[in-house]
């Protein structure tokens, strides 16, 4: 080994579970047929004149399997939320009773499933991409060494390393995917 060469491999990993971790956020939203508070996290509310993530002016609650409420702290805010929810794009139909807004989580026909699968494979993909990404952002680093003098040992080492981490985390990645097929599909 190089003494003056070490590959920061811990910073590629931590990109590479922040592009996991982004791509968890991004399943999460995905509607499976069943209720979670977690599908209203990309949904914004225009609340005292910013963006408001809808769990930051209400409370959020899951009281049966196909049930989402609501409960608005500010009455004023009631209509805002319940129009974010409406264009968010979730194919939710809110219902008003007071303060709570309730969301009836409707059950997936087979045709809307096969459409969340090939959503949930794009956003695989994209997270895919950022691993690749980050692998050749390492690979760029074990380039410039090799021209700084590294030897051919060296660098086939450091070369091995960052792509057997690359293949762990696409295959994370895969199996990600697979779990959140099945999730959708189940019926």
């Amino acid at each position: 080994m190089s003494d003056d060469f070490i590959l920061d491999t811990d910073d590629l990993e931590r990109r590479m579970d922040g592009a996991m971790a982004s791509l968890r956020t991004e399943f999460a939203s995905l509607r499976t047929g069943r209720a979670s508070a977690s599908m209203l996290e990309p949904v914004m509310v225009d609340a005292y004149g910013s963006a408001t993530p809808i769990n930051q002016v209400g409370t959020v609650n899951v009281p049966e399997p196909r049930m989402v409420t609501i409960n608005v702290w500010d009455k004023g805010l009631v209509g805002k939320v319940e129009k974010a929810i409406r264009e968010s794009g979730l194919g939710i139909n809110p219902q008003l009773n007071g303060t709570i807004i309730m969301l009836p989580i409707p059950e997936l026909n087979e045709e809307r499933r096969r459409e969340l699968t090939k959503v949930a494979a794009q956003y695989a993909e994209s997270a895919r991409v950022s691993v690749r990404n980050i692998r050749r952002d390492g690979m760029d680093q074990i380039k410039k060494a090799k021209a700084d003098g590294m030897s051919e040992d060296d660098q086939k080492f450091w070369e091995a390393s960052v792509q057997d981490l690359t293949d762990a985390f696409v295959k994370k990645v895969d199996e990600a995917l697979e779990t959140k097929q099945a999730e959708i599909m189940q019926v």
